[in-house]
């Protein structure tokens, strides 16, 4: 079986001057779920080569033993020095797609009319579609053919408010996760901050936050081997 990974290519934090990009460990922990579960994986970014990391999931207590794997697998990283281009992936190559976080795709992603129709496609083919943390952001501007938001009325979690704040970028990010789920008429749920929280509805899975995104794999994993 076969996994898509749709990661940012942005990495530019806004007007500060600083980087951004994917969190490492949103990535690393699905990656080795799925890998060590026997899935094949292809990464693919909007711009396709090197997909930026956001430094901040470099700092020493952002590491977990799936991010320090990573560092370690120069075939991992391989693989995120050389993304395959988004425009050029389908949704009939796959059985499911996974969304990796990291402020980077708030703007990017999020406004990917690759990545809406890829999404559309792998939902309406009846395939899961899974997203950690900002990653959520990207189901922003999407809309059903009846002309709902894809989240109305959909489960979710995603990036807190709260969180947000934690980690001072409330006013620099481009929308808030949790206030465009809310807008957009998803049904947002959230646990304390950095606390594990998944909320599967369907074939949409979502996590809060970096500490969820093994458990989102999990669940991924249990829904594509049912």
């Amino acid at each position: 079986m076969k996994v898509l990974f749709v990661v940012t290519s942005h990495d530019q934090l806004g007007n500060t001057g600083k980087k951004t990009g994917f969190w490492v460990e949103e990535f690393a922990a699905p990656y080795y779920a799925l890998q060590d579960a026997g899935f094949d994986i292809v990464v693919a970014t909007p711009k396709g080569g090197q997909a930026p990391i956001d430094p901040k999931s470099e700092d020493p207590d952002a590491q977990t033993p799936a991010t320090k794997r990573y560092y370690q697998d120069k075939d991992a990283q391989e693989v995120i020095a050389n993304t395959q281009k988004l425009n050029g992936q389908k949704a009939e190559d796959f059985d499911a797609v996974f969304y990796p976080g990291g402020h980077g795709p708030l703007w990017d992603l999020a406004n990917d009319k690759d990545s809406q129709k890829l999404i559309l496609d792998f939902y309406n083919s009846k395939k899961p579609v899974a997203a950690v943390c900002h990653a959520p952001g990207v189901f922003k501007n999407i809309t059903l053919e009846n002309g709902d938001p894809f989240v109305k009325g959909k489960k979710v979690t995603g990036f807190s408010n709260t969180e947000e704040e934690a980690v001072q970028l409330t006013d620099v990010v481009p929308f808030l996760v949790e206030d465009e789920l809310k807008n957009a008429g998803g049904e947002y749920s959230k646990t304390d901050d950095w606390g594990v929280h998944v909320v599967e509805d369907g074939l949409l899975i979502t996590g809060q936050n970096p500490a969820s995104s093994e458990n989102a794999a999990e669940k991924l994993i249990a829904a594509l081997k049912k």
